[in-house]
């Protein structure tokens, strides 16, 4: 992308595209709005040593965050659109580029703590990208992990049911570590784990449901139901159903009409 374009694009815009790209699972405008990120940040970048090294100071760019952090949600971003499709490498070269970013110069303490953090979110995405992968000798490893950092416990989760789900694991003793300490997370209101905890429920139902327990399946599957709901995952929300309709005649009597109640409170 020519200079001229990059220089009347913001990095905070692109941010917001990312994000809207995201919500709609649009992998390949993921890659796309990724890649004119990095472009952008390293316009600012290269621009910012030219006039260091001639002792001058460049010319002010209003950003909300530095700029270490651009270049890691660039990545990070890139890497995840590579895990959705498929692209295990290319996914794991990302996950190495947002991991070390000590090569930038002058960082303050805003921007190494904004390292770290894309050091830390680096080292959970290999976890996550490896057992989706099929790597189910790393699941001991990862749950001693996220028993360290309960504020991954929900995203962690996740990972491991979906995998079980996909590779065919039997996890119940890993499933109880977790069983207590869940309670309660991601309900509150605008709670940022309210994502995580519909995933968790849904992919948990279809892990109940392959070990033959149709009416744990039924709810977790009801609570899936109840979030997509609550925080407006319309999105979700017609999987769910369908899910629940292939376990109706398992379903117990009880929970066909909390599932009816449901339906009607959502009209």
């Amino acid at each position: 992308m020519r200079k001229s374009i990059l220089k009347s694009l913001k990095p905070d815009i692109i941010v917001e595209m990312l994000d809207m790209a995201v919500a709609f699972e649009n992998w390949n405008k993921v890659m796309e709005r990724a890649d004119m990120l990095y472009q952008c940040v390293q316009s600012i970048h290269e621009e910012r040593q030219e006039y260091q090294s001639k002792g001058m100071h460049a010319p002010h760019i209003h950003i909300e965050r530095p700029l270490v952090y651009y270049y890691g949600f660039s990545h990070l971003m890139r890497g995840m659109a590579h895990q959705k499709m498929g692209q295990v490498d290319q996914a794991r070269a990302c996950i190495d580029q947002y991991a070390e970013q000590g090569w930038m110069e002058d960082l303050d303490e805003v921007g190494m703590q904004v390292m770290h953090e894309f050091r830390h979110r680096a080292q959970v995405n290999r976890y996550a990208l490896e057992i989706e992968a099929g790597q189910v000798e790393l699941l001991e490893e990862f749950v001693n992990f996220l028993l360290e950092h309960p504020e991954e416990w929900l995203a962690g989760l996740k990972v491991i049911t979906e995998a079980a789900v996909r590779h065919r694991w039997q996890i119940d003793r890993l499933l109880h570590v977790f069983e207590d300490r869940i309670q309660g997370i991601g309900k509150e209101e605008g709670s940022s784990n309210n994502d995580n905890m519909y995933h968790y429920c849904y992919q948990r139902a279809l892990y109940e449901q392959w070990m033959g327990r149709p009416q744990e399946a039924v709810e977790f599957i009801l609570q899936a139901i109840r979030l997509a709901d609550k925080h407006g995952m319309d999105r979700y929300f017609i999987r769910c159903t369908a899910l629940l309709e292939s376990l109706r005649e398992e379903a117990t009597a009880e929970q066909i009409v909390r599932y009816r109640v449901m339906l009607e409170e959502m009209k």
